[in-house]
């Protein structure tokens, strides 16, 4: 099989993991030393400190991803992703910026991206990147677009 048909597979994978809430699969897709670069965020290292962190977004979050687009480059090492985030906003995040509307069941629907490095056949760093004052308006107007 070519590189880059695996890096889309494997992005393809962890998206549907995501979508079908199978933390464990999405997660096993992950090297154990993945690096996650948080949209507006910190950078976080391991698979441990991933899990902790879709712990956290399961609990204040609901999100599916749709209409994805994933690039990838020839050698397989790298792929790129656009799609839409269809949420709801369940619990108080006390990570938002202050001023952000508490958690009432607000719907949001919000472009993303992201960025992979893959090696050994596994995810080995993830950036993700979206607007937050885009989520932020739509959060405070409680109502998606």
């Amino acid at each position: 099989m070519n590189p880059t048909t695996t890096a889309e597979q494997l992005i393809r994978d962890y998206y549907a993991a995501f979508n079908r809430d199978d933390m464990a699969g999405f997660l096993a897709l992950l090297a154990d030393d993945v690096i996650h670069d948080i949209s507006q965020g910190e950078r976080e290292i391991g698979r441990e400190r991933f899990a902790r962190f879709l712990d956290h977004m399961n609990r204040c979050y609901h999100e599916r991803v749709a209409d994805l687009v994933v690039m990838t480059e020839p050698g397989g090492r790298r792929a790129a992703t656009e799609y839409t985030i269809h949420g709801t906003y369940l619990a108080t995040d006390p990570g938002v910026p202050r001023g952000t509307a508490p958690a009432s069941g607000q719907s949001y629907v919000l472009p993303a991206g992201a960025f992979f490095e893959i090696h050994d056949g596994k995810i080995a760093r993830v950036s993700v990147h979206y607007n937050l004052g885009d989520w932020i308006a739509q959060v405070n107007e409680g109502t998606a677009p």
